[in-house]
């Protein structure tokens, strides 16, 4: 999915925690977009990080995947999207489109 992303033009930071992603949007605060797995290894899951993603980077747009954990709108935080996995790289460049607009 990196590969994806560079080859339309994104810098692509790659963090294997979320306390790993917090410490990469402190050293890049021009970030724009993060995707983020509910499930993943560290103090907090891919939920969690994007709710203080938003409180601490508001303008940041957020895509919230998952396999396991369809999460409804309630439990998002504001200008973040939702995506069930499997999920085509083309969709997600889709929704940053749809929640960039």
């Amino acid at each position: 999915m990196a590969d994806f992303f560079t080859d339309r033009g994104f810098d692509v930071f790659e963090a294997e925690s979320a306390d790993h992603a917090i410490a990469v949007l402190e050293k890049n605060p021009t970030i724009s977009v993060v995707l983020t797995d509910v499930q993943m290894p560290g103090s907090m899951d891919g939920l969690r990080l994007a709710h203080v993603i938003r409180g601490r980077w508001p303008p940041t747009l957020l895509v919230i995947v998952s396999g396991a954990v369809p999460l409804g709108a309630a439990e998002m935080p504001s200008r973040a999207t939702f995506i069930a996995k499997p999920f085509d790289p083309r969709f997600v460049l889709g929704e940053i489109d749809r929640l960039s607009a």
